[in-house]
C-alpha cells in the first residue's frame, strides 16, 4: 500500500466501519445462540456487584434487543458517526464513542431499579449527540455545523420525550451518554482547531467528567451494598 492509498484508506470513516463491524458480529451471534451474548455482556448491576464483571459498562454498547432495535441503532450510526469521525479525528472519536457509553451505563447502574438488565449502542449514540452540541456552542457562526446540530438536538428531544413514557428505553443510559459526550467533546476539542477551546473549560470538563463517572460507581455499589 503506497502512500497515497494509505491517505486515501486512512480518510475513510474506519472506526464508524469498526464499531459497525463488532455490532454486526454480535447480532448474528446473538441470533444464532439466543440468550448467549445477552446473558455474558448487557448491563446487569447485580452481576458487575457480586461477580467484579466491569466489562458490562462497556459491552452492552455492542449489544442490541431484537432486529428494529439493532437497525435503527445501525443506521443512526452510520450517519452520524461519519460526519463525527470526520470532524474530530479517528482517536478523539473512538473514545468518545466508548467512554459516553461507558458513561451511560454507568448512570444506569447507578440510579436504574436493581436487577434492571439493558444493552443498546444508544448510550454512545446519545455521546455523539452531546459532542455535536458541543460543537454548536463552540462554532456558533459556521452554518454547516448549526444545521446539523438543529437536527440532531431535535432527535435528542423527541428520544427523551419517548423514553418519558416507555419503560422499555432506559432514559438514565441516553441522559448519561449524552452529558459524557459534551463532556468528552469540550475535553478533546477540534484536532485542528484546538485555539477554539479555552484550556479553563477542557479542564473543567475533564474533572466533571471524572467526578460523574466515579460518583455513579460509587453510589451504585452502595445501592446494591444496602440490598445485602
Amino acid at each position: 500500500m503506497n502512500n497515497i492509498q494509505l491517505r486515501r484508506w486512512l480518510n475513510q470513516p474506519i472506526i464508524t466501519y469498526f464499531f459497525l463491524g463488532i455490532q454486526i458480529l454480535v447480532f448474528i451471534i446473538s441470533y444464532l445462540f439466543p440468550g448467549l451474548i445477552e446473558s455474558q455482556g448487557a448491563m446487569f448491576g447485580p452481576f458487575v456487584v457480586y461477580y467484579s464483571q466491569y466489562w458490562r459498562f462497556i459491552t452492552p454498547i455492542f449489544i442490541h434487543y431484537g432486529l428494529m432495535h439493532f437497525a435503527v441503532n445501525s443506521i443512526v450510526l452510520y450517519f452520524m458517526g461519519q460526519r463525527l469521525e470526520a470532524m474530530y479525528g479517528h482517536m478523539r472519536y473512538f473514545f468518545i464513542y466508548l467512554l459516553s457509553g461507558a458513561a451511560g451505563n454507568l448512570l444506569s447502574f447507578a440510579f436504574n431499579s436493581p436487577g434492571v438488565q439493558s444493552a443498546g449502542s444508544s448510550t454512545a449514540l446519545f455521546g455523539l449527540f452531546g459532542a455535536f452540541v458541543v460543537l454548536g456552542v463552540h462554532y456558533k457562526n459556521s452554518y454547516a455545523i448549526q444545521v446539523l446540530v438543529r437536527q440532531f438536538t431535535l432527535f435528542i428531544g423527541i428520544s427523551l420525550l419517548f423514553s418519558l413514557f416507555d419503560r422499555s428505553i432506559d432514559i438514565w443510559g441516553h441522559i448519561g451518554g449524552l452529558l459524557g459526550g459534551a463532556l468528552l467533546g469540550n475535553l478533546f476539542g477540534l484536532p485542528q482547531r484546538l485555539r477554539d477551546y479555552s484550556i479553563h473549560v477542557r479542564i473543567i470538563s475533564g474533572i466533571a467528567l471524572v467526578f460523574l463517572l466515579g460518583f455513579c460507581l460509587f453510589y451504585g455499589f452502595k445501592k446494591y451494598q444496602l440490598l445485602v
